[in-house]
């Protein structure tokens, strides 16, 4: 099995990519709102039942995927790369799918704070992610998050041989998945 974690801001376009590269490798799309739009609608974002929930669950959904020899898993991630709790969390999914780093395919997408305004707007975004369509309190997350956490590397990857950083302010989703479906095919060649 292989595994692309596709990691960054909000509203960097992980779910919008993840989709594209779905479709480019028939690898299954888990992007990090099939679990927390359920639970945020019980608990409420901010409460930590949720948020042990959503770890509980995206396990079990890993172990499931594992078991069933599933070729490819993309997973989408907001990395608060400065927080140990993420990486070993980050970790521990990998540990579920019964995979070591080495395969595994970090994809950082970084984007101008302009841009993932924009997208934070996008039909697709709202249309799948319930909890984003109070826009001026996803806007104030996407703030507040970026003051409060690192959120894209800079130069200082853990795992640089397994990763790979694209701006992706001025392409399209499928230019990225294409991007990405190559460096897959080199690295797990």
């Amino acid at each position: 099995m292989k595994l692309v974690v596709i990691f960054g801001p909000s509203a960097v376009g992980k779910m919008t990519v993840g989709m594209e590269l779905s479709k480019l490798t028939n690898f299954k799309f888990f992007h990090n709102h099939i679990v927390i739009e359920p639970l945020n609608s019980l608990f409420g974002f901010h409460d930590h039942r949720m948020w042990k929930l959503v770890g509980e669950f995206r396990r079990r959904i890993f172990e499931e995927l594992s078991e069933a020899q599933t070729e490819g898993v993309i997973f989408t991630y907001v990395w608060a790369l400065d927080q140990e709790s993420d990486h070993q969390e980050l970790l521990g999914y990998v540990g579920s799918l019964g995979l070591s780093i080495k395969d595994v395919l970090f994809v950082e997408l970084e984007a101008d704070q302009t841009t993932r305004i924009d997208r934070n707007r996008s039909s697709l975004r709202l249309q799948e992610k319930k909890s984003k369509r109070n826009i001026s309190e996803s806007e104030k997350f996407i703030y507040e998050s970026e003051k409060q956490y690192k959120l894209n590397s800079t130069g200082d990857f853990f795992y640089p041989e397994c990763h790979i950083k694209i701006n992706n302010t001025k392409l399209e989703p499928s230019e990225v998945a294409s991007a990405i479906k190559l460096e897959i095919e080199r690295r797990f060649a």
